[in-house]
């Protein structure tokens, strides 16, 4: 089948907009078409060579459309359905058993090697390889090929085109909160960084009963819009220490803290200054 995707070609190169052959669904996967997919950072790093993949390839792991045609044992969704997209995972070591598939111990083949987990290829552009199946995807193209586990049916009542977030950046917000800090009703929380991943910790936080939720950041606007998503407070790190703010606000500083910047400086250097601060 005949498709349109976002090609990388080489190290940092632009997202070259290319005529590809899909092939058709294996028994456990499902073809789906692509409404809107988000662009994370990850895709940028991946394009950047910042973490090892095969070139070319077409990259997007936040994807969210419609089901077109189904493997012969796919049972979980049917043509017609919407779905989002997410990481793939094997289902049968036991990180997968526990529930805990971010863990998978097939994590990087099934989602950085390019390649279904025998070795072929999703995409061709005639007689060349374009790798495929990054995060078990590759959202960036009018349709994609997933493995039954990483297809996630939803509701059709709610626009898709805002839906692929979900795959990725959301759920490692809140899931963040909700199951790793495993955050208590009336406790505090301070989230750094309130971009999607941001965000959706906060989210997190109002779901978990977090009574006092204090967003972190330098862009007012992001301030404003955590607010209205749930968060008590906010701070502008350009504007005041973020740590002394904090400690005002909740005497102690914050029973949980979530650095979602992915900046290693960020969180050295405010957990250096909590430490600093703190009232021992």
């Amino acid at each position: 089948m005949d498709i349109k995707a976002a090609v990388v070609f080489e190290k940092s190169g632009s997202l070259d907009i290319e005529k590809l052959q899909i092939s058709d669904p294996y028994d456990d996967e499902v073809l789906v078409r692509i409404v809107g997919a988000g662009m994370c950072h990850t895709d940028l790093a991946a394009r950047n060579q910042q973490m090892s993949i095969a070139l070319p390839t077409v990259l997007g792991h936040e994807g969210a459309g419609v089901v077109e045609q189904v493997g012969a044992l796919v049972t979980k969704v049917r043509p017609g359905d919407h779905v989002v997209l997410t990481w793939g995972s094997c289902g049968t070591c036991a990180a997968c058993r526990a529930g805990e598939d971010p863990y998978c111990v097939n994590f990087h083949s099934l989602n950085f090697s390019g390649a279904r987990p025998d070795g072929t290829t999703t995409l061709k552009k005639g007689d060349q390889v374009i790798h495929g199946s990054f995060f078990g995807q590759s959202a960036f193209a009018e349709y994609a090929l997933a493995n039954e586990r990483n297809v996630v049916r939803v509701r059709k009542d709610i626009p898709l085109e805002i839906l692929g977030p979900l795959g990725c950046g959301v759920q490692t917000g809140a899931g963040a909160v909700i199951n790793s800090l495993q955050a208590k009703p009336g406790s505090s929380i301070a989230i750094f960084g309130v971009g999607t991943v941001g965000m959706s910790a906060v989210l997190g936080a109002v779901v978990c009963g977090c009574t006092t939720i204090i967003a972190v950041d330098i862009h007012p606007n992001r301030l404003e819009m955590a607010k209205e998503l749930g968060a008590t407070h906010a701070v502008n790190a350009r504007e005041e220490n973020p740590v002394e703010a904090i400690l005002e606000i909740n005497h102690g500083g914050a029973e949980f803290t979530l650095e979602c910047v992915g900046n290693p400086n960020t969180s050295s250097r405010f957990s250096l200054e909590f430490a600093i601060s703190s009232p021992t």
